[in-house]
Protein backbone atom coordinates (compact mmCIF):
# COMPACT_ATOMS: atom_id res chain seq x y z
CA UNK A 1 0.00 0.00 0.00
CA UNK A 2 1.44 3.64 -0.91
CA UNK A 3 1.59 6.03 1.74
CA UNK A 4 0.66 9.59 1.21
CA UNK A 5 2.67 12.31 1.90
CA UNK A 6 2.11 15.65 3.31
CA UNK A 7 -1.35 17.08 1.69
CA UNK A 8 -0.33 20.73 2.49
CA UNK A 9 0.83 22.61 -1.19
CA UNK A 10 4.60 22.42 -0.88
CA UNK A 11 7.61 22.66 -3.44
CA UNK A 12 8.80 19.23 -4.89
CA UNK A 13 12.64 18.59 -4.45
CA UNK A 14 14.66 17.85 -7.15
CA UNK A 15 16.80 14.44 -6.25
CA UNK A 16 19.38 13.33 -8.34
CA UNK A 17 20.30 9.07 -7.07
CA UNK A 18 23.90 7.64 -8.22
CA UNK A 19 26.08 4.52 -7.54
CA UNK A 20 27.74 1.82 -8.16
CA UNK A 21 27.41 -0.73 -11.07
CA UNK A 22 25.38 -3.33 -9.18
CA UNK A 23 24.40 -1.13 -5.70
CA UNK A 24 20.58 -1.72 -6.33
CA UNK A 25 19.33 1.55 -7.74
CA UNK A 26 17.23 0.49 -9.74
CA UNK A 27 15.65 -2.10 -7.25
CA UNK A 28 15.63 1.01 -4.61
CA UNK A 29 13.37 3.37 -6.93
CA UNK A 30 10.49 0.46 -8.01
CA UNK A 31 10.38 0.40 -4.12
CA UNK A 32 10.34 3.38 -3.71
CA UNK A 33 7.79 4.17 -6.19
CA UNK A 34 5.43 1.30 -4.90
CA UNK A 35 5.30 2.25 -1.49
CA UNK A 36 5.45 6.00 -1.40
CA UNK A 37 3.19 8.41 -3.31
CA UNK A 38 4.32 12.16 -4.63
CA UNK A 39 7.28 11.17 -6.54
CA UNK A 40 8.01 11.47 -10.33
CA UNK A 41 10.87 9.16 -11.49
CA UNK A 42 12.03 10.37 -14.81
CA UNK A 43 13.48 8.21 -17.13
CA UNK A 44 17.29 8.24 -18.55
CA UNK A 45 18.38 6.98 -22.03
CA UNK A 46 21.59 4.35 -22.97
CA UNK A 47 23.48 2.58 -25.29
CA UNK A 48 23.54 -0.39 -23.45
CA UNK A 49 21.29 -3.50 -24.08
CA UNK A 50 17.98 -4.36 -22.04
CA UNK A 51 18.39 -7.22 -19.23
CA UNK A 52 15.73 -9.60 -18.89
CA UNK A 53 12.44 -8.04 -18.01
CA UNK A 54 13.46 -4.06 -18.57
CA UNK A 55 11.15 -2.56 -21.13
CA UNK A 56 12.32 0.64 -23.44
CA UNK A 57 10.42 3.73 -21.98
CA UNK A 58 10.09 2.26 -17.94
CA UNK A 59 13.60 1.01 -17.29
CA UNK A 60 15.65 3.29 -19.58
CA UNK A 61 14.91 4.68 -23.63
CA UNK A 62 17.10 2.11 -25.46
CA UNK A 63 19.27 3.14 -27.86
CA UNK A 64 22.08 2.22 -31.04
CA UNK A 65 24.87 4.21 -30.21
CA UNK A 66 24.27 6.03 -33.20
CA UNK A 67 21.06 7.16 -32.45
CA UNK A 68 22.26 8.54 -28.90
CA UNK A 69 25.32 10.17 -30.90
CA UNK A 70 22.26 11.71 -33.04
CA UNK A 71 20.95 13.08 -29.79
CA UNK A 72 23.65 14.48 -28.43
CA UNK A 73 23.69 16.43 -31.94
CA UNK A 74 20.48 17.33 -31.92
CA UNK A 75 21.48 18.70 -28.24
CA UNK A 76 18.19 16.48 -27.04
CA UNK A 77 20.25 15.52 -23.88
CA UNK A 78 19.78 17.61 -20.44
CA UNK A 79 23.40 16.08 -20.00
CA UNK A 80 25.27 12.75 -20.67
CA UNK A 81 28.03 10.96 -20.13
CA UNK A 82 30.11 8.03 -21.27
CA UNK A 83 30.45 4.52 -18.72
CA UNK A 84 31.58 1.44 -18.87
CA UNK A 85 31.39 1.86 -23.23
CA UNK A 86 27.92 2.99 -23.01
CA UNK A 87 26.32 6.10 -23.28
CA UNK A 88 23.70 7.83 -20.72
CA UNK A 89 21.85 10.67 -20.88
CA UNK A 90 18.57 12.45 -19.62
CA UNK A 91 16.17 13.44 -22.66
CA UNK A 92 15.14 17.04 -22.63
CA UNK A 93 11.52 15.88 -24.51
CA UNK A 94 11.11 13.32 -21.76
CA UNK A 95 12.07 15.42 -18.81
CA UNK A 96 9.59 18.22 -20.02
CA UNK A 97 6.24 16.00 -19.98
CA UNK A 98 7.43 13.04 -17.87
CA UNK A 99 4.32 11.96 -15.77
CA UNK A 100 2.44 15.08 -15.05
CA UNK A 101 -0.19 15.35 -18.31
CA UNK A 102 2.96 17.87 -19.72
CA UNK A 103 4.07 19.43 -17.21
CA UNK A 104 7.80 19.82 -17.42
CA UNK A 105 10.39 19.48 -14.53
CA UNK A 106 10.40 22.94 -12.09
CA UNK A 107 6.24 22.42 -12.80
CA UNK A 108 6.07 19.57 -11.21
CA UNK A 109 8.21 20.78 -8.42
CA UNK A 110 6.25 23.99 -7.92
CA UNK A 111 3.09 21.32 -7.64
CA UNK A 112 4.67 19.85 -4.73
CA UNK A 113 6.20 16.35 -7.11
CA UNK A 114 9.35 14.47 -5.88
CA UNK A 115 11.02 14.74 -9.13
CA UNK A 116 13.93 11.87 -9.28
CA UNK A 117 16.98 11.55 -11.40
CA UNK A 118 18.82 8.41 -11.44
CA UNK A 119 22.06 9.65 -13.22
CA UNK A 120 25.94 8.86 -12.99
CA UNK A 121 28.74 11.10 -11.18
CA UNK A 122 29.43 13.11 -13.98
CA UNK A 123 25.99 13.68 -14.85
CA UNK A 124 24.55 14.45 -10.89
CA UNK A 125 27.33 17.04 -10.32
CA UNK A 126 26.21 18.78 -14.27
CA UNK A 127 22.54 19.08 -12.35
CA UNK A 128 23.73 20.04 -9.54
CA UNK A 129 26.27 23.05 -11.13
CA UNK A 130 23.06 24.20 -13.02
CA UNK A 131 20.38 23.63 -9.88
CA UNK A 132 22.27 24.32 -6.87
CA UNK A 133 18.86 23.13 -4.41
CA UNK A 134 19.12 19.85 -6.16
CA UNK A 135 19.69 17.00 -3.51
CA UNK A 136 22.44 14.73 -4.17
CA UNK A 137 22.38 11.09 -3.05
CA UNK A 138 24.75 8.17 -3.38
CA UNK A 139 23.81 4.12 -3.07
CA UNK A 140 26.60 1.93 -2.58
CA UNK A 141 26.31 -1.90 -0.88
CA UNK A 142 27.94 -2.16 2.27
CA UNK A 143 31.17 -3.84 1.51
CA UNK A 144 33.56 -4.17 -2.29
CA UNK A 145 32.98 -7.69 -1.74
CA UNK A 146 29.23 -7.18 -1.91
CA UNK A 147 29.25 -5.10 -4.70
CA UNK A 148 31.29 -7.99 -6.71
CA UNK A 149 29.23 -10.62 -5.76
CA UNK A 150 26.21 -8.99 -6.74
CA UNK A 151 27.38 -8.18 -10.17
CA UNK A 152 28.66 -12.02 -10.09
CA UNK A 153 25.18 -13.08 -9.47
CA UNK A 154 22.79 -10.57 -11.58
CA UNK A 155 24.17 -13.26 -14.13
CA UNK A 156 23.14 -10.46 -17.36
CA UNK A 157 27.23 -9.46 -18.35
CA UNK A 158 31.15 -11.43 -18.69
CA UNK A 159 33.50 -11.45 -16.35
CA UNK A 160 35.32 -8.83 -18.33
CA UNK A 161 32.58 -6.00 -17.94
CA UNK A 162 32.30 -6.88 -14.16
CA UNK A 163 35.74 -6.25 -13.93
CA UNK A 164 35.27 -3.20 -16.26
CA UNK A 165 32.71 -1.87 -13.68
CA UNK A 166 34.46 -2.71 -10.36
CA UNK A 167 37.16 -0.78 -11.82
CA UNK A 168 35.02 2.16 -12.90
CA UNK A 169 33.98 1.76 -9.44
CA UNK A 170 36.91 2.41 -7.97
CA UNK A 171 37.14 5.89 -9.81
CA UNK A 172 33.59 6.70 -8.66
CA UNK A 173 34.36 5.98 -4.96
CA UNK A 174 36.70 9.07 -4.92
CA UNK A 175 33.44 11.75 -5.71
CA UNK A 176 31.20 10.23 -3.05
CA UNK A 177 32.48 12.67 -0.98
CA UNK A 178 30.68 15.71 -3.39
CA UNK A 179 27.13 13.62 -2.82
CA UNK A 180 24.65 15.21 0.41
CA UNK A 181 24.02 11.98 1.39
CA UNK A 182 25.21 8.66 1.41
CA UNK A 183 22.86 5.29 1.26
CA UNK A 184 24.44 2.11 2.52
CA UNK A 185 21.80 -0.41 0.48
CA UNK A 186 21.96 -3.25 2.78
CA UNK A 187 18.15 -4.07 3.37
CA UNK A 188 16.10 -2.68 0.79
CA UNK A 189 13.18 -1.86 2.69
CA UNK A 190 15.16 -0.25 5.43
CA UNK A 191 17.34 2.00 2.66
CA UNK A 192 13.92 3.01 0.66
CA UNK A 193 12.42 4.22 4.04
CA UNK A 194 15.59 6.03 4.98
CA UNK A 195 15.74 7.72 1.34
CA UNK A 196 12.53 8.81 1.65
CA UNK A 197 13.19 9.68 5.21
CA UNK A 198 15.67 12.39 3.49
CA UNK A 199 13.92 13.53 0.98
CA UNK A 200 11.43 14.15 3.21
CA UNK A 201 13.54 16.41 5.92
CA UNK A 202 14.52 18.75 3.06
CA UNK A 203 11.03 20.31 3.04
CA UNK A 204 11.85 21.46 6.51
CA UNK A 205 15.08 23.62 5.47
CA UNK A 206 15.05 26.94 5.73
CA UNK A 207 16.20 27.14 1.96
CA UNK A 208 12.74 25.09 1.73
CA UNK A 209 10.31 26.92 3.86
CA UNK A 210 11.25 30.63 2.79
CA UNK A 211 7.18 31.01 1.80
CA UNK A 212 6.18 29.67 5.14
CA UNK A 213 9.30 32.34 6.86
CA UNK A 214 7.09 34.85 4.95
CA UNK A 215 3.60 34.18 5.79
CA UNK A 216 3.79 33.71 9.02
CA UNK A 217 6.83 36.40 9.90
CA UNK A 218 3.61 38.84 8.21
CA UNK A 219 1.23 37.04 10.92
CA UNK A 220 3.34 37.64 13.61
CA UNK A 221 3.75 41.47 12.87
CA UNK A 222 0.14 42.30 13.64
CA UNK A 223 1.18 41.52 17.16
CA UNK A 224 3.40 44.17 17.23
CA UNK A 225 0.82 46.45 15.39
CA UNK A 226 -1.66 45.45 18.18
CA UNK A 227 0.73 46.39 20.81
CA UNK A 228 1.39 49.84 19.72
CA UNK A 229 -2.33 50.31 19.65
Amino acid sequence: MRQKGNMMAEKGILVVVSGFSGAGKGTLMKRLMEKYDNYALSVSATTRAPRPGEEHGREYFFHTKQEFEELILQDALIEYAQYVENYYGTPKAYVEKQLNAGKDVMEQLEAGKNVILEIEIQGALKVKKKLPDTLLLFVTPPTAEELKRRLVNRGTETMDVIESRLRRASEEAEGMSEYDYILINDQIEECVDKMHAIIQSQHETVKNRRDFIKEITEEIAVFEKGEEE
